[in-house]
């Protein structure tokens, strides 16, 4: 049972609880201004005790408790990058703010005013590439959030709080901005201008097969279909089955190599941070084939032979690893090699700036616009876990086609239409003033066919 107890003008809840040990305590709750609020209070300590879903206090601190969680759920639940990305979260801004916090005093207000300071935080350098905002932007306050929704989703389900602060959280107000794209005219004015072979080719498979920088640098030859009777038979394809990509070592310790199938060996050995490897995509539906374009299957030929000659030429020295975008030695080409040269290629051919990503998100609107609207195909080649991944995100509208459906709506509706009056009325008000009579003498003569007759007479006559 809990009691009421008066401290000068004000008045306490003092209840027994048992902790997590097993141990009797006694509580005394902060006190409140009237003998109702504690009498409010009382009645709900009494029932959570009798109901058994009173939660013992705790001192367990925010950032002890965020070790638990990952080590419990995130080891479990987490990939590679999501390992690092959320670990580096709690690292640089989680617990520098509500590190040393009580996770039981975390409650709506200490949430909204965490939001409040992340705004005004320093955004952290991370894996040596510095901050292009000064603060933390957006983007990063929602990601932090949604982490430590699902932390205190946690908490909740252990009996460390009652319910979950961060549910409902106001987030700051994000511009969404249009990701600028290029379409199929500016590709190939693009590709024409391209002078990088390995830059060539990876444009080609960007946006005729959707792919991420990822896939294009992880992909290897096994996983082609690029054969004489493939193309014929219009059935080239390709698998995408791994990604390159550079993960912490600290992840791969942490999590294991059970997604990694191939770690590349560093070119300067030592205690590098980070590792570069070939492993598994980020969602199942990654994973997926992709029809190759028999113009692109053939270059991939193409590129294939050139590779040969690479490989005889230069012999011990090159290293093969079956990849298909390679280094000139073989090695693997990592996604700043491609975003260096696209960026050259932007300047020197004066470009639209775009990101190279974007040209996936030019693939999926051309195809939109090719296959009419099919989303299930579109998101087959795509990988996209979700449909509405795909008209979300990805189903921009150019203006070229918004002229199109105006002439598809002329052609379809007003050519089966009569509207001859509304023509020559028009034809009439846009008349100049001293042809006039003219004007009206040609509507006359178009709605009085037998005006047109009496007039050819006379003109036959005239002319006998």
């Amino acid at each position: 049972m809990a009691a009421i107890v008066k401290r000068g003008n004000k008045y306490s809840v003092v209840f027994n609880y048992t902790d997590e040990n097993g141990v009797t305590r006694q509580k005394w709750e902060s006190p409140v201004s009237t003998k109702k609020e504690a009498q409010k209070r009382k009645n709900e300590i009494e029932h959570e005790l009798a109901t058994g879903t009173f939660i013992a206090p705790s001192a367990k601190k925010v950032r002890d408790f965020l070790v638990e969680f990952v080590e419990m759920y995130g080891l479990r639940k987490w990939g590679l990058s999501m390992y690092t990305s959320n670990t580096g979260l709690i690292r640089n801004y989680i617990n520098p703010i509500l590190g040393d916090v009580n996770v039981q005093d975390v409650d709506a207000r200490v949430v909204d005013k965490f939001i409040s300071t992340l705004q005004k935080t320093k955004a952290v350098e991370c894996n040596g590439r510095k901050p292009k905002t000064e603060f933390v932007t957006p983007c990063t306050i929602e990601k932090i959030i949604k982490l430590m929704r699902c932390a205190f989703e946690r908490a909740v389900r252990w009996g460390m709080v009652g319910k979950n602060p961060f549910i409902g959280a106001t987030l700051p107000k994000r511009e969404q901005r249009k990701r600028a794209i290029w379409d199929a005219q500016t590709i190939r004015k693009a590709l024409d201008a391209c002078e990088d072979d390995r830059l060539f080719l990876a444009i080609h498979l960007a946006f005729a097969c959707s792919l991420r920088f990822g896939e294009i640098c992880g992909l290897t030859w096994d996983c082609l279909d690029i054969s004489d009777a493939a193309i014929m038979n219009e059935n080239a394809y390709l698998k995408v089955e791994k990604v390159l990509a550079r993960v912490d070592e600290s992840a791969v310790k942490a999590l294991g190599e059970n997604d990694i199938f191939f770690t590349f060996p560093a070119i300067v050995a030592g205690s590098a941070k980070t590792r570069l490897v070939l492993k598994k995509p980020k969602t199942e539906s990654s994973i997926r084939k992709v029809w190759i374009p028999a113009t692109l299957a053939k270059l991939l030929r193409g590129w294939k032979e050139s590779q040969e000659k690479a490989k005889a030429y230069l012999g011990d020295s090159y290293y093969d690893y079956n990849l298909v975008l390679t280094l000139d030695n073989g090695r693997p080409c990592e996604d700043r090699v491609i975003g260096n040269a696209f960026n050259r290629l932007k300047k020197n051919a004066d470009l639209p700036d775009v990101v190279f990503h974007s040209l996936r998100h030019s693939s999926t609107t051309y195809k939109l616009k090719l296959n009419k609207g099919d989303i299930k195909a579109t998101q087959g080649d795509t990988g996209h876990a979700q449909p509405d991944m795909v008209t979300e995100v990805y189903a921009h509208i150019l203006d070229e086609d918004r002229k199109v459906n105006a002439q598809r709506f002329e052609a379809g509706f007003y050519a089966r239409t009569d509207l001859r009056g509304m023509e020559q009325a028009f034809r009439l008000e846009n008349a100049p003033q001293q042809g006039l009579e003219v004007a009206q003498l040609l509507v006359q003569l178009q709605q009085n066919p037998a005006l047109l007759n009496l007039l050819n007479s006379l003109l036959n006559a005239n002319a006998s």
